[in-house]
């Protein structure tokens, strides 16, 4: 049973992201960029039982404009249909036109759950030098 609350900085600090992810741990230690995410209000965490599977959220660009972001654990795989169901209805609560998201190159399971959620791919070709990695991204973005 996957259990919903409200996004607190010690969850990223626990959270054991999921190998497609690794290149962004750095970033996930920074306290600063923590509780950034904590104090925006539109992020959540997915627990089972106490150990943090997910971390997800919107960050506003402007009125009517926001990212979408989610960080998976390793074992958040067993757990895809509800984190969905609870992506899904987030999104759909949400107050924004316009809602984009990154997916790394090649990352295919990313791909096709932004194209689940209701997301269209706008760059052809990936947006290169992206990720804090130096690494390659697409752009979707899911209008309403």
């Amino acid at each position: 049973m996957i259990r919903l609350v409200s996004l607190r900085a010690v969850h990223l600090s626990v959270l054991e992201l999921q190998d497609a992810q690794s290149y962004f741990s750095g970033e996930l230690s920074s306290r600063e960029y923590a509780l950034g995410l904590e104090r925006s209000g539109q992020a959540f965490t997915a627990l089972s039982g106490d150990r943090v599977i997910a971390c997800a959220g919107l960050t506003e660009i402007w009125p009517n404009r926001a990212v979408a972001w989610a960080l998976l654990s390793k074992d958040a795989g067993q757990h895809m249909l509800s984190i969905h169901r609870l992506a899904a209805g987030f999104l759909k609560a949400s107050k924004y036109r316009r809602i984009e998201a990154w997916v790394d190159e090649g990352f295919m399971p990313g791909m096709r759950w932004l194209d689940l959620l209701g997301f269209t791919l706008e760059t052809p070709a990936p947006m290169r030098g992206f990720r804090p990695d130096g690494g390659a991204c697409f752009l979707f973005s899911r209008i309403t």
